[in-house]
């Protein structure tokens, strides 16, 4: 029995706990170029607009390690843009990468480590 679209789950936000939540806030916002939704410095809170998704940046003393099980995926129109950005933030990066599907790619870490892939397509793409 498949559950009817309106029941389904929709995916809110992905929560990002960090000892260094001004600086992670600040990366988001100024290199990736996200959109503050809602900040509150006292409760170290912040959410992101992502799309159709959101990204929450949680402080915390010990959240943990990143994990390699997982990435960030943001999809873009301007990799080139991105890309300066992220050197002139000093990233560790190597340059866009071409898949065979058409896509480019380029992962980078955040200041915490988080796994970052960041891909746009061809204009002419459909």
């Amino acid at each position: 029995m498949s559950v009817p679209v309106s029941n389904r789950p929709s995916l809110f936000s992905i929560e990002l706990r960090t000892a260094q939540w001004a600086k992670l806030v600040e990366w988001y916002r100024s290199v990736l170029g996200l959109r503050v939704l809602v900040r509150v410095v006292d409760d170290g809170y912040a959410l992101f607009e992502a799309g159709d998704t959101r990204l929450t940046i949680i402080s915390r003393e010990l959240p943990g390690e990143p994990s390699v099980r997982w990435s960030l995926g943001f999809e873009v129109v301007n990799l080139d843009f991105i890309h300066s950005r992220l050197i002139e933030a000093g990233a560790v990066l190597v340059d866009p990468k071409v898949h065979v599907e058409g896509f480019r790619e380029l992962i980078v870490e955040d200041p915490d480590g988080n796994r970052i892939r960041i891909f746009s397509w061809p204009e002419d793409h459909v």
